[in-house]
């Protein structure tokens, strides 16, 4: 039985499907929930960590809506469009939870503006507010290129979200426990189609071949540690992403042999002024997504949908 008037029931209950809603007439994702701070936990901190990880969800997710209409068949269509709905899930409620412990950082509306703080974190913040890696704003490519995308980042997603369900945050801990779920799905998927493609005609495995080589200079910005991460690990409530980057070779290996696929040699992308994604800096096809994300919230701030 689902709780109707808690959302957070449906964090650990995988038939549950409330987290996936978004608009004006859905009730706060956290409504009922205890989002009281943890001792030595700081809320700016906090709350700058889950715009992290929920911006790397909704991002991820926009792009792999894209795909609707146009993926090689319907079943993969259905198969991303659910994945992003996964992702969309967690940014759900990460974007709430980082609204929760600092409302400083929800974008100002017009007064009696009925957009919730997650939606108005979604779609009235300027790209430079964005913390999303790099990596998941790339665009789609091919089919194999999206697919590299996907391996890479669920398989980092997954050993992260394994660390956080001991996270001293109540809701980090209880998104990352559903989380886990939902992304070894999506890890699995991406690593079957990568052997898959790899392994068909000559064509398939040169596209293969060039998809990895495209996201790979991404790669190493996962696992730089960004301040706030650290002191979050520190508190106890998040994770130091260098230390998830031995756990993401070996199944990333494991992978690229089955697939008969070696690491590219290619260079990591430049951190300018040793900035990255977390501190805002974005590739220029960010600009180009939010703008088809963004449109319709933008031009009707005050709806109700």
């Amino acid at each position: 039985m689902i709780d109707h008037d808690s959302a957070y029931t449906g964090l650990v209950n995988i038939d549950s499907h409330d987290q996936w809603a978004f608009g004006t007439e859905f009730d706060d994702p956290l409504a009922g929930v205890d989002t009281t701070l943890a001792d030595g936990v700081d809320g700016a901190d906090l709350a700058t960590y889950c715009l992290m990880l929920g911006d790397d969800a909704l991002v991820s997710a926009q792009r792999l809506t894209q795909w609707c209409t146009r993926a090689p068949e319907l079943e993969e269509e259905v198969a991303l469009a659910n994945i992003g709905l996964d992702l969309l899930g967690q940014a759900r409620l990460l974007l709430a939870r980082a609204a929760a412990a600092d409302p400083g950082v929800v974008p100002a509306m017009p007064p009696g503006s009925p957009v919730p703080a997650e939606d108005a974190l979604a779609f009235f913040r300027d790209e430079a507010q964005f913390r999303n890696v790099r990596l998941v704003e790339l665009a789609n490519g091919d089919f194999a290129t999206s697919i590299a995308r996907l391996l890479v980042f669920s398989t980092y997603r997954l050993a992260l979200l394994q660390r956080l369900r001991g996270s001293r945050d109540s809701v980090l801990a209880a998104v990352a426990e559903k989380g886990v779920k939902e992304v070894t799905y999506h890890r699995d998927y991406a690593a079957r189609w990568l052997v898959t493609l790899s392994g068909g005609t000559a064509e398939s495995r040169r596209r293969t071949e060039a998809a990895v080589t495209t996201v790979w200079p991404y790669v190493d910005e996962l696992f730089l540690p960004h301040p706030v991460e650290i002191r979050l690990a520190a508190s106890g409530a998040g994770a130091d992403p260098a230390t998830l980057r031995s756990e993401f070779d070996s199944v990333i290996g494991q992978v690229l042999r089955e697939a008969r696929l070696t690491i590219p040699a290619v260079a990591a992308k430049a951190a300018p002024g040793g900035r990255t994604g977390r501190d805002g800096i974005h590739t220029e096809a960010m600009g180009y997504l939010l703008a088809e994300m963004q449109c319709i919230a933008r031009a009707h701030p005050m709806g109700r949908w």
